[in-house]
């Protein structure tokens, strides 16, 4: 974390590289202030002012800090959660240069993407945050439709897809203190407007844009307005304990039930199976080759052809 502050703070040009060496041996909290001014500047690609002129929510949003180019949105949203970031804030960035995916996998953020990540603080047991996952696919699902969209589908746990490729990405972590959750750093990164060949050549076959699927470039700002607007809608029921109405929601929108796949789970052998459905509790529901039933709360499902 101390090395993302630092990164923000060089890049404002107003310490000197001797002053930036002594920040390393202070507190790094005392400079939230600092941080929280620069995400209220202007930025050149996204505008702070018009995402929140449009946004209709009620308290998602209803602070943005916004920045040109950070390491991780989820970092400065941990930092700004513990100094003072309250509820539904939300923390944006033009580009990410050391963003992380799920299971610490490298997640690539070029210029024209939308990479943003939000504090929330739900009143519930770790139990529940991976149903946290669920539903931001949900919400993200619906934003799509409203903007035209009405193929994409959820990839369990956290991937969203259009024709079979991706185009958004979820990352849940939760802060606890003494085995007591204090707040859940929601990120989210969705390929918006850039040629997918910026992106390594691994990456460049199996991802798509909003721009490719429409066929023509999106208004960012209006996307992530209208994001946030459905995240506090699905987050008004979570909230309410509507827990099946969102898993009926996931189930309508799933890309993974009825599949064959190849499950890998941390510290277990992988295996293949065909996925059931999900169940409460949010795991993927998946019948092995040999009949058992097996639900999967952690590591990855691979799609087989």
């Amino acid at each position: 974390m101390q090395n993302e502050i630092i990164n923000i703070l060089k890049k404002e040009e107003r310490f000197s590289e001797k002053t930036i060496e002594e920040i390393r041996e202070v507190e790094i909290n005392d400079f939230a202030d600092i941080i929280k001014e620069v995400g209220h500047q202007e930025t050149e690609y996204l505008s702070r002012n018009k995402i929140m002129d449009s946004l209709n929510t009620e308290v998602i949003g209803k602070e943005v800090y916004l920045f040109k180019d950070v390491m991780s949105t989820n970092t400065v949203a941990k930092f700004l959660s513990e100094n003072g970031a309250e509820h539904g804030t939300v923390i944006i960035s033009e580009k990410q240069s050391d963003a992380k995916g799920r299971l610490g996998k490298h997640w690539e953020s070029p210029l024209g993407g939308i990479w943003l990540s939000l504090i929330v603080n739900p009143k519930v047991d770790h139990s529940k945050i991976p149903m946290i996952t669920l539903a931001t696919g949900v919400a993200v699902v619906k934003a799509l439709e409203r903007i035209g969209i009405d193929n994409a589908e959820i990839k369990w746990p956290n991937d969203v897809l259009i024709n079979d490729k991706k185009v958004c990405g979820i990352l849940t972590e939760a802060i606890t203190k003494f085995n007591t959750i204090e707040n859940v750093i929601i990120g989210v990164g969705i390929d918006a407007n850039f040629d997918v060949d910026v992106l390594s050549k691994e990456l460049q076959e199996g991802t798509t844009t909003l721009d490719i699927e429409l066929g023509h470039k999106v208004d960012e700002n209006n996307v992530i307005a209208i994001l946030l607007e459905e995240f506090e809608k699905i987050g008004r029921v979570f909230n309410e304990g509507g827990f099946e109405a969102i898993l009926k929601e996931w189930r309508k929108y799933s890309y993974s039930i009825g599949k064959i796949v190849e499950v890998r789970e941390p510290f277990s052998k992988s295996y293949d199976g065909y996925v059931l459905g999900i169940s409460r509790e949010g795991a993927l529901v998946v019948e092995k080759i040999d009949g058992t039933l097996e639900k999967v709360i952690s590591g990855e499902c691979i799609i087989k052809n």
